[in-house]
């Protein structure tokens, strides 16, 4: 029969050795993009300092230089471990995905097999393009909401300036990144849910229907 597994029973042992395995893979390939990440740490911050620099101009603020600050002497070298987290996991994400899939893979039938494998693809491009989002358009527009609130003091009124620390920018930027790369997978987890049979047409229709 075509729907039926190829491979093998397999006692527990050989499982547990397998996931080793896949968990070796996966962590030394993490590791390894830490340690490049690491290295290149201040100019991928660099990069994520971008959208800021935008909202700068779009605000009308040429003259003003941007600036951000640290209050505490580790404060910047912790900021540089969570960039070069965040960007390992990002280069590693394939490396990872790819050893899940083959841990999983032995244990689905051929038509399981063929409707896993898009979403694989689907979910990191979907992230990306959730990520780019933030990027080019909403994180550059928040900052430029919160430039809007400066006071170039006189007349009664002190100065009134905005200095991000480090730590919190990255906090932000990550999180917004983060939120938007979840919400772009609600298309997958949703077509995921429908093949399995949790999720229906009707029954969607039905709640959507109860909403208004």
């Amino acid at each position: 029969m075509s729907g039926e597994i190829e491979d093998k029973p397999q006692p527990l042992m050989e499982h547990l050795i397998e996931l080793r395995s896949r968990l070796m893979w996966a962590v030394g390939a993490f590791f390894v993009a830490f340690l490049v990440s690491f290295y290149f740490a201040k100019g991928i911050f660099n990069v994520l300092v971008q959208p800021f620099k935008w909202a700068v101009e779009w605000a009308g603020l040429a003259d003003q230089s941007v600036e951000l600050i640290y209050t505490a002497p580790q404060e910047f070298f912790f900021t540089q471990v969570k960039v070069a987290m965040f960007s390992a996991l990002v280069i590693a994400f394939p490396v990872i995905a790819s050893q899940v899939y083959k841990f999983v893979a032995p244990g689905l039938y051929k038509n399981e097999r063929a409707a896993f494998l898009p979403f694989l693809i689907a979910s990191p491009l979907l992230f990306i393009l959730g990520g780019c989002l933030v990027y080019f358009f909403f994180t550059p527009m928040v900052m430029w909401f919160f430039l809007a609130m400066q006071q170039d003091g006189g007349e009664g009124q002190v100065s009134i300036q905005l200095l991000p620390k480090v730590s919190e920018y990255l906090s932000l930027i990550m999180s917004l990144i983060f939120a938007f790369g979840l919400v772009f997978q609600l298309p997958v987890i949703t077509t995921l849910l429908a093949r399995v049979g949790f999720v229906t047409s009707d029954g969607l229709r039905k709640s959507g229907n109860m909403r208004s």
